[in-house]
């Protein structure tokens, strides 16, 4: 980049004397800036003509020179990347930014937060590291979800606070008496981001190929096809009913692509750039459904801001900060709330751990200070007694009678704040004599880790979409941790009574159900939910319509700025 070997040489003269005026021979100059003499007269010529500094050499060899300077390297730097803003080059901008690390937050801030630039209302987020690539089926980090969500549109979806699904590529739906077969129908008015119409064919074969995924598949087992039986109908053939069905195809991971570009979709944001150091949405003018008021949605991957020693893959913000989080004088809080999502611990029962011990575990863990006392930063979690509303622990009576077996272990992932609580509980176990073995998963999942086959206990984090119960019943369907802590007996039977409940058409009946389930997974001691995160998003005065979601973060499409004054 030609801007940026300029402000590198620039910052070379100007070091030395920190901008005082300088009496330096040309040589002097070409030791520093690492070229020849000759290339050193034509960077002090370029920068003269633009107004930087003045030179005003000597004759004869060897003769100082005197060097002035007119503008610093951090204002040179700004108009650099205000320059490359206004031009659309983001790109250019951020590696001129990436210069100075230390001082990135002050450099960073005039540019973050909205901005309108040619015209065009814009919203930049810092964030604390590279996005992983959106792709169909389950996506483990909660920004990925939510970026989905405004990229891909599903057949149905959630809007709001509410619960209950809504039409979003199909206009509405009909179930049959006997709940096997879902007619879903298909708006006539739909637009990839490329421009070209949606057939409803090509939905169809989107959908084929996301059902054949393994976790999909175990989501949508009841669906035997799916088919196009009208120009604008897709029918969903079932051997036992699901009345989760919507829910299912208005959860993010059903969420439909264009069957031959997977970047392309017909949500109300468009990829326009998707790299680890920025990605960028713009609106889709062909959006079927209300348009968006702001135009560009901009994430900036600046890891220096959040790095704290852990590595960027160990943060788990869920407090966001849009614009600069050290203004606090401009930044005002626009929403908190306390997650429904929660993390969790479970106990493999078996010869290493008897049911007795597991709640004697769980007692230690919320009759003691454990849960209270974690060092994490205040106001970050929230202990809970409660897996979502209404949904109590069990109270069982004193089993400080009941001995710990000698040794277990304990198998973790993502978030940074179970690395606190696996090293709190072990202190704690210590003093009842009992040796825990930890095991770090390097992960926000469980996909592909050995370690959980010889765990006695797991912790992890349970996100909560929109439709919470729903959302539970999806994590018993599909997440790889249940097979490896229930027996193949009780899988089944888990497996089954599932099944049991989605055929169920009353929602309360559902809800009812899958409530019974979780209630009996706590009494038996093989789950218990440790705390829940306090969500927070603020920004900077101007930024308008931000209201936090169920994931932590806000609708993109509700968002909006004032225009600017004339």
């Amino acid at each position: 980049m030609r801007q940026l070997n300029r402000l590198n040489q620039y910052q070379r003269l100007w070091h030395p004397s920190a901008g005082a005026t300088q009496q330096v021979t040309v040589a002097e100059l070409a030791d520093r800036c690492f070229c020849s003499e000759r290339h050193v007269r034509t960077l002090l010529r370029q920068a003269q003509e633009a107004g930087w500094l003045s030179w005003r050499a000597r004759s004869g060899r060897g003769k100082r020179g005197e060097l002035t300077f007119h503008v610093t390297p951090d204002s040179l730097r700004n108009t650099m990347m205000e320059e490359a803003l206004r031009s659309g080059q983001q790109h250019n901008a951020l590696e001129l930014a990436q210069l100075a690390p230390d001082d990135l937050r002050v450099l960073l801030h005039p540019f973050l937060g909205g901005q309108w630039q040619n015209d065009t209302p814009t919203l930049r987020i810092p964030y604390y590291r590279s996005l992983d690539p959106l792709h169909p089926g389950f996506l483990p980090g909660r920004a990925e979800q939510h970026l989905a969500g405004h990229v891909f549109s599903g057949l149905t979806r959630f809007h709001g606070d509410g619960s209950e699904p809504v039409g979003d590529l199909a206009h509405h739906w009909e179930v049959s008496p006997d709940g096997l077969r879902w007619h879903f129908y298909i708006r006539s008015t739909l637009h990839w981001h490329n421009g070209d119409k949606i057939s409803t064919a090509q939905l169809q074969q989107s959908l084929t190929a996301l059902l054949a995924l393994p976790a999909l598949n175990k989501l949508f087992q009841s669906v035997i096809s799916v088919d196009v039986t009208h120009p604008q109908c897709l029918t969903f053939r079932l051997h036992q009913p699901d009345y989760w069905l919507a829910h299912r195809l208005a959860s993010y991971c059903s969420r439909l692509a264009h069957p031959d570009r997977p970047m392309t979709g017909s949500g109300p944001f468009r990829i326009v750039a998707y790299d680890p150091e920025l990605v960028r949405l713009e609106s889709h003018e062909q959006y079927h459904l209300s348009h968006p008021l702001l135009k560009a949605i901009e994430y900036w991957i600046t890891p220096q801001l959040f790095d704290r020693g852990l590595g960027t893959s160990c943060r788990h913000p869920v407090q966001i900060a849009i614009g600069e989080p050290e203004e606090l004088s401009s930044l005002r809080k626009v929403g908190n709330s306390t997650s429904l999502g929660f993390c969790y611990l479970t106990l493999k029962q078996g010869p290493n751990l008897s049911e007795m011990q597991a709640r004697r575990l769980i007692n230690i863990i919320h009759l003691s200070t454990l849960l209270h006392t974690l060092p994490l930063d205040e106001g970050l979690i929230m202990p809970t007694e409660e897996l979502l509303p209404g949904w109590l622990i069990p109270q069982w009576s004193d089993l400080t009678n009941v001995s710990l077996p000698d040794a277990l272990t304990l198998v973790y992932h993502l978030p940074v704040e179970l690395h606190t609580m696996a090293n709190q509980l072990k202190r704690y176990l210590a003093r009842q004599g009992c040796t825990l073995k930890v095991i770090f998963h390097d992960a926000k999942t469980w996909d592909g880790c050995p370690a959980l086959a010889e765990a006695d206990i797991m912790m992890g984090d349970r996100l909560i979409g929109e439709a919470p119960e729903y959302t539970l019943e999806q994590w018993l369907r599909c997440d790889a941790l249940w097979p490896q802590l229930l027996s193949a007996p009780q899988y089944a039977h888990l497996q089954a009574t599932l099944d049991a409940v989605q055929i169920q058409a009353d929602e309360r009946a559902r809800h009812t159900g899958l409530q019974a389930i979780f209630s009996q997974l706590m009494e038996s001691a093989v789950l218990t939910p440790l705390f829940n995160y306090q969500y927070q998003v603020s920004a900077p005065p101007g930024v308008n319509g931000i209201r936090l979601n169920t994931r932590g973060w806000f609708d993109f499409t509700e968002a909006w700025l004032p225009a600017p004054k004339a």
